[in-house]
């Protein structure tokens, strides 16, 4: 029986890169796993949480909780677990740690732990929930460069997926950068409050990336991403940024 998920597509994923969105959906369906998506779903909360205002994201989160609880059919009937599977490791770390403490002592912690168990960002999902290393026919020519997220990397654990699925693309050969798991400078307010650090520290993780002579810089995360390209874009540097769900989802 095919896996189901139900997808989780974070706000700036679908206001500024659905493209990344879609092609989730299409390497999703190309490993035969049954997708769906609840228009009704809106945020994780994480920005509001980022900035202290804590009871605004548990409202924000609660939502969340109600829009991705499991069918009670799908339960009933004893099947594999309906999967929540998001491309972006920073709105799963958000769900898997900061809900501990939105949702502690709360009647809605039962509800909270089900969600949390059943969230996965794309990668580790495909590798390490279905044993997948592979996508058949994934197929991009050149030499990349992996950026490690904070929230990949230390809220998710997530290091050897994305690397093991993005050497299996036919055409493409990795180069690992310096300092792989330092962080971008995003940050979310991160880079509108502190602006000189923020940008200081996209253009040593730029330098890196091109230091090893890669032609696509790439991660789990679009907002890590989106950081990096201004910064590449600014200075008219020969880098070029992708999702990992655009790399598996190239060639077929």
């Amino acid at each position: 029986m095919p896996a189901t998920v139900d997808i989780f597509i974070p706000c700036f994923v679908d206001q500024l890169y659905p493209a990344t969105a879609m092609n989730m959906v299409k390497v999703l369906e190309r490993v035969s796993v049954q997708v769906n998506y609840n228009p009704n779903q809106t945020c994780c909360g994480q920005p509001a949480y980022n900035a202290g205002y804590h009871p605004q994201s548990r409202a924000v989160a609660d939502k969340f909780l109600q829009d991705f609880a499991a069918p009670p059919a799908a339960a009933a009937q004893n099947t594999l677990p309906r999967y929540i599977v998001s491309p972006s490791a920073s709105c799963v770390g958000m769900v898997r740690n900061s809900y501990n403490e939105l949702f502690a002592g709360t009647p809605e912690h039962g509800a909270c732990q089900k969600v949390q168990a059943r969230t996965y960002e794309l990668t580790e999902f495909l590798v390490d929930v279905l044993g997948i290393t592979t996508i058949p026919g994934a197929r991009l020519v050149g030499k990349y460069t992996y950026h490690d997220s904070c929230s990949a990397l230390r809220e998710c654990g997530i290091r050897a997926a994305p690397r093991q699925l993005l050497d299996a693309v036919s055409g493409l050969e990795r180069l690992e950068m310096a300092e792989t798991t330092t962080c971008c400078g995003f940050g979310g307010t991160f880079a509108v409050k502190f602006e000189a650090i923020s940008v200081a520290m996209a253009q040593q993780k730029v330098e890196h990336a091109l230091e090893t002579g890669a032609d696509y810089l790439v991660s789990t995360d679009v907002s890590c991403l989106m950081h990096l390209e201004a910064y590449i874009k600014k200075e008219k540097l020969p880098l070029k940024c992708l999702h990992i769900a655009d790399v598996l989802a190239s060639g077929w």
